[in-house]
């Protein structure tokens, strides 16, 4: 029907045309001659004319020569022209037929009546249901747009589907066992908590832990998001809040997931001007709604956030969002059960070993994992192999860190030399500063936006930083700039994303860790505000002189680090111009090269590179060789097979026909 409401003209048009095509049927075709009176009356007078007959309005006839005349006479003066023809017909004895007029059916009468009326009826109806339509349409703003998921076996997501989050899900464990038997909770008066915030980083598995649960109890999971609450039409976000739960308790028990909540749970008066808007509103109905659950309406709910320090207070009070786990970034041994999950479908290599990948993915979320392992599938299938082995792991593990590397890129001999000189600043520092993450790999082919880098893995877990791990850090990120300064006595625009990541690491350490020698140990506000309404209203508990003191403390932290590092560039200055040199002849080298030019020396990574290089054509050519040996055999035995066919020849006579084939050969 909206099609054709859409069409609307279009189809009145055709009505009508169709309605015309039919009338247009049903009048009599014109086939006699149109005579006038006198014109007839000349022919009578003539004696041309054969008959003539009288009907209605019309008086008709034929000529002599068999051509059908015919003279519409209209009524006024029908009596008269009537007359004159009769009289005329008399005189020249020419026969006159009469005939009494045709009873015209009523239906035939009344077409066009109804077809106007049919066109205007249809087009009234038309309208209507467009105006029905839209008013629908309008109505049906305040309906949710929740997805309901049905559980079913096959797709039944559980906890043994869910790798890691140990601790998360044995909180969760607790709902799973309410919604299963709340009998048992009944009985001893505990009351099940109402809502679940999750909150963590993008990627961790907060939706899908919350399927998990839905599944481990197997009951209707309703999913929406945030966003879905909230519409330019004033009072539609509470419609639906109320809509979501009207359906919930038909289905309960049941679970109501409610993705990136902070869209319509953020602080409310945190506006310019503090009124009310549809943000609030949703929010006032959310909270309502969450109050008005009853003890043993079955129905959880479970929120999922990246930002809950935006939260209002009211939605995490108890008795609402009372229960909140964090969905932190996994750890070794979780990254080791995760690969292990997103790697079942695909076909591994031997030299594939999870526990060497996991500690090599510091920081990679469960979402992380599964990208990076898509990612080694579709390279191995680029690259047209079986399976997925270690290297085309390793690929893609530097592909989702730092991007797709770009190999045809026209790099100019200049900007590779600033690019070689910058990347062995930071590999060198990184090398030469105890406790600091070991260095992976170093390479100038560009990835994404970078023209090279540096790839630093940690041995261990790290929760915490020390004043010293950060400094070191600092150092790190300004040993490229380091390093042009030394070598190139220039510098260039390649460290702006180290000096960026520089500022925040200083900052941090001076505003919200206290990591300054001659301030306070205090914050001074380093978690970043959101709301400007509330910035604006609030009050610094520092003054103006403090902040200067902030400023001179971060510049001076920042100052002490570089120098360092230009110090400890310039005492092993050999090394740097060697670890430049290796990056500029082989384009990456790995940790092993890196600190064998460290050691020993350029000219001792050339040699082994050298000895490598020897060993793979020597490789390559054994394998050449062992190939055509197989060839000339597989030659042989078909020859025999042919000149004997189903019968073995002794070994020595086969063994010296494939002699003798492949001396003939060779």
């Amino acid at each position: 029907m909206r099609g054709l409401q859409k069409n609307l003209f279009f189809w009145m048009l055709i009505l009508l045309v169709l309605v015309f095509l039919f009338w247009s049927t049903l009048q009599p075709g014109e086939k006699a001659v149109a005579l006038n009176f006198t014109d007839v009356m000349e022919k009578i007078e003539a004696g041309d004319v054969k008959n003539i007959a009288v009907k209605d309005n019309i008086v008709s006839g034929f000529l002599k020569d068999d051509q059908e005349f015919a003279v519409f006479v209209p009524s006024m003066f029908a009596q008269y022209y009537g007359n004159e023809i009769l009289e005329a017909a008399k005189a020249y004895k020419i026969p006159v037929e009469t005939a009494p007029p045709d009873a015209e059916p009523m239906w035939l009468s009344i077409l066009p009546t109804l077809a106007i009326m049919g066109i205007m009826l249809f087009a009234w109806f038309m309208l209507m249901n467009a105006g029905q339509g839209g008013a629908n349409k309008a109505m049906s703003f305040g309906r949710n747009k929740a997805k309901l998921h049905k559980q079913d076996s096959r797709r039944r997501v559980t906890f043994s589907d869910v790798a890691g989050l140990k601790e998360e899900k044995e909180e969760m464990q607790e709902i799973v066992d309410f919604l299963k038997n709340p009998g048992r909770y009944r009985k001893l008066g505990a009351r099940i908590p109402k809502g679940v915030l999750m909150s963590g980083l993008p990627g961790t598995g907060k939706t899908y832990l919350s399927r998990a649960i839905a599944g481990e109890a197997n009951v209707p999971f309703y999913s929406i998001s945030g966003s879905d609450f909230v519409e330019m039409f004033v009072g539609v976000g509470a419609s639906r809040v109320r809509d979501l739960f009207n359906t919930a308790r038909k289905d309960a028990p049941c679970i109501v997931f409610i993705d990136e909540i902070d869209a319509v749970g953020r602080h409310r008066g945190a506006g310019l001007g503090g009124g009310n808007d549809e943000r609030e509103q949703t929010l006032n109905q959310l909270l309502v709604e969450m109050d008005g659950f009853g003890d043993q309406e079955g129905i959880i709910l479970i929120a999922a956030t990246n930002r809950p320090d935006i939260l209002d207070p009211a939605l995490l009070r108890p008795g609402r969002l009372d229960r909140q786990i964090y969905v932190g970034v996994p750890d070794v041994r979780e990254r080791e059960d995760i690969l292990e999950v997103h790697s079942r479908n695909k076909p591994l290599a031997d030299d594939v070993r999870f526990d060497v990948i996991a500690k090599r993915t510091p920081g990679f979320t469960p979402a992380d994992l599964e990208n990076m392992m898509n990612e080694a599938a579709l390279i191995a299938a680029r690259n047209k192999l079986n399976s997925i082995n270690m290297d085309t792991i390793e690929e893609a593990t530097t592909k989702v860190i730092v991007g797709v590397e770009k190999k045809s890129k026209v790099v100019t001999e200049r900007e590779k030399r600033l690019v070689s000189v910058h990347e062995a600043g930071h590999a060198l520092v990184a090398a030469m500063i105890p406790g600091c993450d070991p260095v992976h790999q170093v390479t100038i082919v560009p990835r994404g936006r970078a023209g090279g880098f540096t790839m630093q893995l940690p041995t261990e877990e790290k929760n915490y930083m020390t004043k010293t791990q950060m400094f070191n850090e600092l150092m790190v990120l300004l040993g490229g700039r380091a390093a042009e300064k030394v070598i190139l006595k220039d510098i260039s625009t390649g460290a702006s994303n180290d000096l960026e990541r520089v500022a925040k690491i200083a900052k941090d350490m001076v505003v919200k860790y206290a990591m300054s020698d001659n301030l306070s140990q205090m914050s001074y506000g380093g978690d970043d505000n959101v709301f400007i309404g509330r910035d604006l209203t609030t009050k610094r508990d520092y003054s103006e002189q403090v902040i200067s003191e902030i400023d001179m403390e971060i510049r001076q932290l920042v100052d002490r680090a570089f120098a360092m590092t230009v110090e400890l560039l310039e005492k092993n200055l050999t090394q740097l111009e060697g670890i430049a040199q290796a990056l500029y002849d082989y384009e990456t080298i790995d940790s092993i090269e890196l600190h064998l030019v460290i050691d020993e020396g350029l000219e001792a990574l050339r040699e082994e590179k050298e000895a490598e290089d020897a060993e793979y054509r020597e490789k390559k050519a054994r394998d050449k060789e062992l190939g055509r040996e197989e060839k000339y055999a597989a030659g042989v035995k078909d020859a025999l097979a042919e000149e004997s066919p189903g019968e073995d020849l002794p070994e020595d006579v086969e063994e010296e026909v494939e002699e003798e084939l492949f001396l003939d050969e060779e």
